[in-house]
């Protein structure tokens, strides 16, 4: 049986956390060599290198260094440099993660070089054409090859895209191996004890997305919240480099600093992070990630968006679309234990990886 050679790309943190199950389940079988390509779109440290550790994924194979820039500057830039090490030694197979400017970028290198490629975590739509994460969702699967979905609903919105089914695989939430694949280490480690947080009794809050952070008319309200909120519970919250940005520039930092039940935090590798997500009480946030993680996990999530890519995450899920004027509201409901339990949904088991490897086999040995 020949090798089969499969470029892994991965770009900001939530893409590794997905490449890594994938990567380990490729590596244990005798016909296929993963690759990892980290494009470089995040930089900072606790954003991608410590999660490769976190993770036991090796340094990877390439790195592009593309950096931060404007969306344009970004896609361009990776396109350059990815397509240059696919024409000196092309792959078998593309994988793309997600929805971001790196996973259109090297989709579509792969579909103009005439090398397979498929899309991880697929099918998931907001209807908000106005969120450029929603244009790199619709353009990568409109070219990639193979579509794996997390969920019914994601394979229900590439049908109605006319989408043909031989190309869609349902495999499940691999952000849920990630997890699976490292709770021990997870509930042993003691982030929670270093920053006086009492399990059960406080909320985590996460916000980086651009609506939410990149102006003082949107961030001043939501830092006034939290700040009324961290009256009923304390708080606490890692902050994104953007959202400190956003906090510093618009004078806001200082509130928060001064709120005696809010504790801020810089980006924490994955293992700390999620020791902490797992003791909280309800979790506060914009992140698509940890909508899913939440209703896994069975705790609260209020999530400061107008709309959600995974509403898997409201019609079974734990969680619930809030804006800033009703987050107090939320979380005194939290609080008061008048909120929906949820339930997992199906395929979201720890084995996703798993089934994508042998849909992946499947169709590399299919002649």
């Amino acid at each position: 049986m020949s090798h089969k050679t499969i470029h892994l790309i991965a770009a900001a943190r939530p893409n590794f956390m997905k490449v890594a199950p994938l990567y380990h389940a490729l590596k244990a079988t005798d016909w296929a060599k993963p690759m990892l390509v980290h494009t470089g779109q995040h930089y900072d440290r606790n954003m991608s290198d410590a999660i490769l550790e976190d993770l036991g994924v090796p340094e990877p194979d390439h790195h592009l260094g593309v950096g931060s820039g404007s969306h344009a500057e970004q896609t361009g830039n990776v396109m350059i440099a990815y397509e240059k090490i696919c024409m000196a030694s092309p792959p078998d197979w593309i994988v793309v993660v997600g929805d971001v400017n790196s996973t259109v970028a090297c989709a579509m290198v792969g579909a103009k070089l005439w090398i397979p490629v498929v899309h991880l975590e697929a099918g998931l739509r907001s209807g908000d054409r106005r969120m450029p994460e929603e244009i790199n969702r619709l353009l990568t699967d409109s070219i990639a090859d193979v579509l794996w979905t997390p969920s019914e609903d994601a394979d229900e919105n590439l049908a109605r895209e006319g989408v043909a089914a031989e190309r869609i695989d349902l495999i499940g939430n691999i952000m849920i191996d990630s997890f699976e694949m490292l709770r021990d280490k997870i509930e042993a480690t003691d982030a929670r004890t270093e920053n006086g947080l009492e399990t059960g009794n406080y909320g985590l809050v996460t916000l980086h997305r651009p609506s939410n952070v990149d102006s003082a008319e949107t961030l001043a309200p939501i830092v006034d919240e939290l700040v009324a909120a961290s009256a009923l519970l304390p708080l606490v919250f890692v902050a994104h480099p953007r959202t400190i940005k956003g906090l510093e520039a618009f004078g806001l930092k200082s509130r928060l600093d001064d709120a005696a039940g809010i504790t801020v935090l810089e980006p924490q590798p994955y293992i700390r992070f999620m020791n902490i997500v797992t003791g909280s009480k309800l979790v506060i946030t914009d992140s698509g990630g940890l909508q899913e993680e939440t209703t896994y996990l069975n705790i609260p999530c209020l999530t400061m968006r107008e709309n959600t890519e995974r509403p898997i995450t409201i019609t079974q899920g734990t969680n619930r679309l809030i804006r800033a004027d009703t987050l107090l509201d939320n979380v005194q409901a939290v609080m008061q234990g008048n909120w929906p339990s949820g339930t997992k949904p199906a395929l979201w088991d720890g084995s996703t990886a798993t089934r994508a490897v042998a849909e992946l086999k499947r169709r590399s040995y299919a002649d």
